[in-house]
C-alpha cells in the first residue's frame, strides 16, 4: 500500500478519496492509499475540487494558490500537490492518518475537521 502523502519537489503530493455534498468539510481516514476526507460542496462545476483545495490549504497553513490539483478533476480519487511544506508538516496537521483507520481513532479530531483548537 502506498503512502497517502510523499515528497515531492518544492511540498508533497496528497492523495484524496473524496466524498461530496457531506454536513462539513473533514478529514475522515483512509481509504486504501488515500486519506478519505467529506466536503460540504456538491460536485458540480468543479466545486468539490475548490472545497478539496481549500481543506488542505487551511490545514496545511498556506495560501489557497500554493494547492494545485493535478490529477481527478471528475474523480472521486484525487492527487493536489501542496508547495511549501515539508512531509512530515504535512502529516501531522493531516492527523498522520496514514497509521489511522478513522479520524475517530485520532487524539486530535478537532484539527482534522479543519478546526483550532
Amino acid at each position: 500500500m502506498g503512502d497517502a502523502i510523499e515528497a515531492v519537489d518544492g511540498g508533497v503530493a496528497v492523495r484524496l478519496q473524496v466524498q461530496p455534498g457531506a454536513g462539513r468539510s473533514e478529514v475522515v481516514g483512509r481509504h486504501g492509499d488515500a486519506i478519505k476526507v467529506r466536503v460540504g460542496a456538491p460536485p458540480e462545476r468543479g466545486r468539490a475540487n475548490e472545497a478539496c483545495a481549500e481543506l488542505l490549504a487551511r490545514l496545511l497553513e498556506v495560501a489557497p494558490g500554493a494547492v494545485e490539483l493535478t490529477s481527478g478533476a471528475t474523480s472521486r480519487a484525487k492527487r493536489f500537490v501542496v508547495r511549501g511544506v515539508e512531509l512530515d508538516v504535512a502529516r501531522r496537521a493531516l492527523g498522520d492518518v496514514a497509521g489511522a483507520a478513522t479520524a475517530a481513532s485520532h487524539p486530535d479530531r478537532a484539527a482534522l475537521r479543519g478546526k483550532r483548537p
